[in-house]
């Protein structure tokens, strides 16, 4: 028998073999829950093709603004919603993350197909691999998705999206947790310098035994924040603004931010505010985010009006006043950039690190404002540490199991081959 003749059955045996051989199975940080509370949380995400603002905004089902304070853009520019933003650029997406048959996860996102959709386009592209074909599947029990080849045009679809919440506090600080998907050229020590935390602080919060991941597994990163302290009944409560953020809240009246140089949420009169209630303080004559200060030989008199959140359709303004050794400095507001047209050099830069030092507001330089590490093996502070699906000792049991198919399969090829060759 030919040598031809020989390889070409031993070719189509070694090529069925592949098919036992183990694949990797992508890590997600899921996050336990039994309350029905909702936080604030980001999704990471990079645009596959060149969108308006308003079209990110609509695959996440997010006010635009929103989208656009949470990445420092400045609003102030004309027709901003309709900017076209570049193919690659990455963006923090702001998301409600609520707790769903006892894990948390997003579900406020939905998707209307179109022609030429998959599931699987939808959830690696269009999505960029936050979510998988099977979940989308499993979230739309009444839509027809037998064939995840062919979805009828126009069908509307849920898409739950990762988050995790821990109480939006990591090592007794504010945070807000952002899912990430790891890409082929990531390491997690380059991740926790990249969004200024620390390596086991990483592996705590997504219960890694190692610091192995690989592309396309799903890591909850905590970025430092500042933290409101409204009532429970504002519709605004538990509003949580990243670092190097803003947000915008109360209709559209209020803008907070947290800047580099406090961890104290800073709210002043938003610059879209048209048709708001009264934002004075009663009793003073201070507007939302106004304070007077006087010297005396005591200290410093500090009188400040401060938001309270969105109650019943009104702002509350709350007056205080406050003796303290020194007169605050001047609190840095976040930098803002222009609507991007090109990805930046540095599409994954973090917002700068907030010092524990407070202050109050001087002009940020744009019309968009009025100028007016944790130790091995500890949890997130106040909350529980994530599980990671498909974790490294799942995969080490999945790997013991998968071996047996391969060392038969492959006794069966050398058996054949000197059968062939006698």
């Amino acid at each position: 028998m030919s040598l031809k003749t020989t390889a070409f059955p031993v070719l189509i045996l070694l090529t069925l073999t592949t098919a036992f051989l183990p694949r990797a199975v992508a890590k997600s940080t899921i996050e336990p829950c039994s309350n029905s509370d909702t936080c604030s949380s980001l999704v990471g995400y990079t645009l596959y093709t060149d969108l308006k603002v308003s079209e990110v905004a609509s695959l996440f089902s997010v006010d635009p603004i929103s989208l656009l304070l949470t990445n420092a853009v400045d609003i102030s520019y004309p027709d901003v919603e309709n900017h076209i933003l570049p193919s690659n650029l990455f963006l923090k997406i702001p998301i409600p993350c609520s707790c769903v048959d006892g894990i948390r996860k997003s579900t406020s996102v939905s998707y209307k197909t179109r022609p030429s959709d998959t599931l699987g386009s939808i959830s690696e592209s269009v999505y960029g691999g936050l979510v998988s074909g099977d979940q989308i599947k499993e979230a739309n029990p009444n839509a027809d998705l037998s064939d995840p080849s062919v979805i009828g045009v126009g069908t509307k679809l849920s898409i739950p999206l990762p988050c995790t919440c821990f109480n939006n506090s990591d090592n007794n600080l504010p945070a807000v947790y952002m899912s990430y998907v790891v890409r082929d050229v990531d390491t997690l020590a380059g991740i926790a310098g990249r969004y200024v935390t620390t390596l086991s602080d990483l592996m705590n919060v997504n219960s890694l035994g190692t610091a192995e991941i690989k592309a396309g597994d799903i890591l909850a990163i905590p970025l430092s924040a500042c933290a409101s302290n409204f009532p429970s009944y504002a519709s605004d409560y538990g509003l949580v603004v990243p670092n190097g953020s803003y947000a915008i809240t109360a209709s559209h009246c209020v803008q907070c931010s947290c800047g580099p140089g406090s961890r104290n949420l800073y709210c002043m009169p938003a610059s879209l505010a048209v048709s708001c209630s009264s934002m004075q303080c009663r009793n003073s004559n201070l507007m939302l985010g106004n304070f007077s200060m006087q010297q005396s030989s005591a200290g410093c008199n500090v009188t400040s009006c401060s938001y309270g959140g969105f109650v019943n359709g009104s702002i509350a303004a709350t007056l205080s006043t406050s003796l303290q050794p020194r007169c605050p400095g001047n609190q840095q507001f976040p930098t803002l950039i222009a609507p991007p047209t090109v990805v930046p050099t540095s599409v994954f830069a973090p917002a700068p690190s907030p010092f524990e030092s407070g202050g109050f507001p001087t002009n940020p330089g744009s019309t968009i404002v009025p100028s007016t590490g944790a130790s091995i093996g500890l949890p997130p502070a106040n909350g529980p540490a994530g599980s990671a699906s498909g974790s490294s000792g799942a995969y080490s049991l999945k790997n013991q199991f998968s071996s047996l198919p391969i060392v038969f399969v492959l006794g069966l090829i050398v058996r054949f081959v000197l059968s062939i060759s006698s």
